[in-house]
């Protein structure tokens, strides 16, 4: 059975915005931070950190961008609109996110080789710093990302951040207490890992969205089997079901109709209409109203979807 969708308590937009842009100028500070930090302690962990810190404040500022050009209106030039830009968004930011990951782990492997003397104290102390940051920015992002593909995506960079804050705090006192300087390289390879988990993961949802694919919590056969036990309809078929952004789908079919029926027309698509919304959560539905005899692709017509070679 399909799942229906929920709404969620809506945050005021400029109260939004204004969260967010704060997260990006605390963030920007901390990196400057730690990179000093790191330099000065010889710690590739904290300067590891700081690359990530550096990828939250640019992840939060497209972010920033991308829900001010989302609000747009509807134009000549994008007839959907550009609530999209916030799905791009999450798709820059998860794709850094793997690109972060990558360098990381590419480090680490070097400083195994190479390894150096680490201040543990010094790392210990900007890490923590980096940690009370990392909270600050979760605070004031968390209620954001329940509602948002994109601020949630900006937001995990920083949950990750946050517990890659916590391992270079943990590396730093086994460095104090017992100097093992090679759980400096071990620990970034660790916070490596875990990004490029939590990055892929994720990002497939994005990618599912932009490649028009079906929301997840829609069961397309479902959705023909429901069509066709609506009174009036005979039969369905060039059926699309897509997602236009995280909070809506969208429908569109070809309804094949009785002969001589076209003044139930309307009473039909409102049937059809209705439990596309009230069963599936579909927002926007379109529908073809056609009699056999109008229907000329006959037993060639696809149910779902379109034949590929129908537009060559």
């Amino acid at each position: 059975m399909a799942a229906h969708r929920h709404t969620h308590p809506h945050l005021d937009e400029e109260a939004g915005d204004r969260r967010v842009m704060w997260a990006v100028l605390v963030n920007i500070g901390l990196t400057v931070g730690q990179v000093i930090g790191g330099i000065l302690a010889g710690s590739l962990a904290l300067i590891a950190d700081a690359v990530h810190n550096l990828s939250d404040a640019m992840s939060l500022g497209i972010a920033f961008a991308a829900r001010k050009i989302a609000r747009r209106q509807s134009d000549v030039h994008m007839t959907f609109g550009y609530a999209r830009a916030e799905i791009v968004a999450a798709l820059v930011n998860y794709t850094t996110l793997i690109l972060v990951g990558v360098y990381l782990f590419y480090e680490a492997v070097l400083r195994f080789f190479s390894p150096q003397e680490v201040e543990g104290w010094l790392v210990v102390a900007v890490a923590g710093l980096a940690l009370a940051v990392d909270a600050v920015t979760a605070l004031l992002t968390y209620t954001l990302s329940k509602t948002s593909v994109n601020i949630r995506a900006a937001f995990l960079h920083n949950l990750a951040d946050a517990l890659g804050s916590i391992g270079v705090i943990a590396a730093g006192v086994l460095v104090i207490l017992f100097g093992w300087h090679i759980v400096d390289p071990i620990v970034t390879m660790a916070i490596a890992v875990y990004i490029l988990w939590l990055a892929l993961s994720q990002i497939g949802g994005v990618v599912r969205i932009l490649m028009l694919g079906v929301p997840p919590d829609i069961d397309v056969e479902e959705v023909v089997a429901a069509i066709r036990g609506v009174d009036g309809v005979e039969d369905v078929h060039h059926l699309h079901v897509w997602a236009i952004d995280e909070h809506r789908s969208s429908l569109e079919a070809h309804i094949v109709v009785p002969e001589g029926s076209a003044e139930d027309a309307q009473a039909v698509k409102a049937r059809i209409r209705a439990l596309a919304r009230e069963r599936f959560g579909v927002t926007h539905t379109t529908l073809e109203l056609e009699a056999a005899s109008e229907c000329h692709e006959g037993e060639h017509a696809r149910i779902i979807g379109h034949r590929i070679d129908a537009h060559r």
